[in-house]
């Protein structure tokens, strides 16, 4: 089984920075995506970021270069630094890691941006 915690959510002003973490932990394939997703009151859960165990980086058009997804593969951890923050990023934010045909999600990490 696979568990993943998240972790650096939170309440910031318009223009403020904040960084999600996302720790896995258990049978960890060698081959495996982790990325985040994000999910808004009344809307559906929609892709932010996704970084393969190489490197590779996937974002959401909307996104705009404010945020950065980044990982630590020795501590099987992936990062979202969200910079520039705006109120519609306000939302729910899972970390989720894909490997061997199964998906796996965080409990979710709520942030909201307000002045």
């Amino acid at each position: 089984q696979v568990q993943l915690v998240e972790s650096g959510g939170g309440l910031v002003q318009p223009g403020e920075s904040l960084r999600l973490s996302c720790a896995a932990f258990g049978s960890i394939s060698s081959i495996n995506l982790m990325g985040w997703y994000r999910q808004a009151p009344g809307k559906l859960r929609e892709l932010v970021a996704t970084i393969t165990k190489g490197g590779y980086t996937n974002y959401v058009d909307s996104i705009q270069d404010r945020f950065t997804i980044s990982r630590d593969n020795a501590k099987n951890t992936v990062y979202l630094q969200m910079n520039s923050l705006k109120p519609e990023d306000t939302a729910v934010y899972y970390c989720n890691l894909w490997q061997s045909g199964h998906d796996y999600w965080g409990q979710g990490t709520q942030v909201t941006v307000s002045s």
